[in-house]
């Protein structure tokens, strides 16, 4: 990138503090580099804020919602059994341009078509570009759940599957499934440059990818042809700052207009500033200690359980949450249908902790280590302070924890690949269906290989059945008792400590208007707009 072209992305910021009468231009200091612009590989929040502004899916949730509606579909057939989908889609849908390459046609089935085939036939050229670990798309059992995806003609789209599956709408309004352009793909296939359709994407959505320097900016500009409307705002930059003190410094100062992840100590003084609403909700997440059950001496229940016991959670809540979480007992968050509160949390309780320990062995401790997330997320607002208090508990049982800690993307790589023996994590749902966590997180689909979600390897048969029979059934009811049960299975086996469901927090600028929290904790700013501008 040429010096200027820098220079003008890392001054963005301080040039609207200086105009704030340039044309509708929003701030948002996100918290982090996105790892790539294709959310089909990626896990994190912060890489699928970067992407989804670019584009589009099949079915989209609604703005603040969990209800599934239009998107490059309007309208779908399900079969009578559930396992025939037919998309009927939209026309007219335009693609963006960029330096590389200038679409010669719209949207259309083939596109479609892709994007379920480079995550699922593994001889398609694009399945290993970037990385072939789809780590969503393997994790819901997608490859063995497709039957076939099918065109049936430019604009119909045919998809069957093996067996009924429950939330398949609702996983493809999740930001796996974005589209991509095949016609895109095939030219940088063709030019020997395939990684370009994810670095440097075009798709069909509200806003269009101008520039991105890692750890500094990504601008994007309002794409006047997207078939929703062009968005009320003209300019959308992301400020990337990785430390919460400064992105609220930004915010005070109207460097930026929304920020997220919050410090809990800041909080006050936000809501007392006459420039900042601080937007709060539930939130549909939980931050959790996993343990390696397939390591010892965490393959023996009765030590998951000694820990579980030695930790006292309320204390770290108190401490490092402050007002902004409470407490988790179970994998999934309360404000989340088949939750089931009659399920009685571990208590805290060292002597009865130490007791246990000796039952399984171990009456003088053990050496473990305890790996800590460097980065802030919504459901964990600092992981080295939550590491330090879980350190201090266990010594007291004689259990030795050495702290240990890597880079964000890196840290992730190797807590997928099995290397930890206690790793904190945590998940933000995608769909508003309980399947995203039980199944996703924990089931023996995700457990598999090196790069599943499941992190703690737990792969309990009494469990997975119950979580993999919901998926095939229709009627809600019966999918929440299934799901009753298997928090209490997963109570009993305790893969996890579970720390806390964090309150989503979003301070933002009083001249922001129409800013959605959203369900699933994704930062999107199609429909917002900036008063007096």
């Amino acid at each position: 990138m040429k010096k200027s072209a820098l220079l003008a992305a890392v001054c963005v910021p301080a040039f609207l503090a200086a105009a704030p009468l340039a044309a509708k231009t929003l701030v948002y200091c996100s918290e982090g580099s996105p790892e790539n612009f294709y959310p089909g590989v990626n896990t994190t929040g912060t890489s699928f804020d970067a992407s989804t502004q670019v584009y589009s899916r099949i079915v989209e949730f609604e703005r603040g919602g969990t209800q599934v509606q239009p998107g490059l579909a309007e309208k779908w057939d399900i079969s009578a059994d559930g396992t025939v989908y037919t998309f009927h889609l939209r026309k007219g849908v335009k693609w963006h341009t960029n330096k590389n390459f200038k679409p010669t046609r719209d949207m259309n089935a083939d596109d479609i078509v892709f994007m379920f085939e480079r995550q699922w036939k593994q001889d398609n050229p694009f399945f290993k570009v970037t990385s072939p670990n789809h780590s969503y798309f393997d994790d819901m059992g997608m490859p063995k759940l497709l039957k076939s995806v099918e065109k049936v003609d430019p604009y119909t789209v045919k998809v069957t599957l093996n067996q009924p599956e429950a939330p398949f709408l609702a996983d493809l309004a999740m930001e796996f499934a974005a589209v991509q352009s095949k016609e895109y793909a095939d030219a940088m296939l063709k030019a020997g440059t395939p990684e370009k359709i994810d670095q440097e994407p075009i798709g069909t959505g509200p806003f269009y990818l101008v520039q991105y320097q890692k750890d500094a900016t990504i601008r994007y500009k309002a794409f006047n042809e997207y078939y929703g409307g062009k968005a009320k705002i003209d300019d959308l930059v992301f400020s990337i700052t990785p430390d919460a003190s400064v992105r609220w410094a930004k915010l005070q100062k109207g460097e930026c207009h929304v920020m997220p992840y919050p410090n809990p100590a800041d909080l006050d003084a936000m809501k007392k500033d006459p420039n900042v609403t601080v937007l709060d909700q539930a939130g549909l997440n939980v931050g959790y200690l996993a343990y390696n059950t397939q390591k010892k001496p965490f393959d023996d229940v009765r030590v998951r359980k000694a820990l579980n016991m030695a930790m006292d959670k309320k204390a770290i809540v108190d401490a490092v949450y402050l007002s902004s979480g409470v407490p988790a007992k179970n994998p999934i968050p309360p404000s989340m249908w088949s939750y089931n509160d009659a399920v009685k949390d571990d208590p805290f309780d060292p002597a009865a902790a130490k007791k246990l320990l000796a039952e399984a062995g171990y009456p003088n401790g053990f050496e473990t280590d305890l790996w800590a997330m460097p980065v802030q997320r919504p459901y964990n607002p600092n992981g080295k302070r939550v590491a330090e208090l879980m350190q201090a508990d266990l010594a007291k049982i004689g259990v030795k924890a050495e702290i240990k800690t890597f880079e964000w993307g890196e840290y992730r790589k190797r807590l997928q690949a099995g290397e930890s023996q206690m790793g904190q994590m945590g998940w933000t749902g995608d769909n508003g269906d309980p399947d995203n966590f039980l199944h996703t997180l924990l089931g023996c689909d995700s457990a598999k290989g090196v790069s599943g979600s499941n992190i703690a390897k737990f792969c309990y048969k009494p469990f997975d059945d119950l979580v993999t029979k919901a998926k095939v059934t229709s009627d809600q009811k019966q999918r929440t008792e299934l799901y009753k049960q298997a928090q209490v299975i997963f109570k009993e086996q305790a893969p996890w400590f579970t720390v806390a469901h964090a309150v989503q927090l979003k301070p933002i600028r009083k001249e922001v208007v129409d800013f959605k929290l959203s369900p699933f904790g994704r930062h999107t700013f199609y429909g917002v707009d900036i008063k007096g501008k």
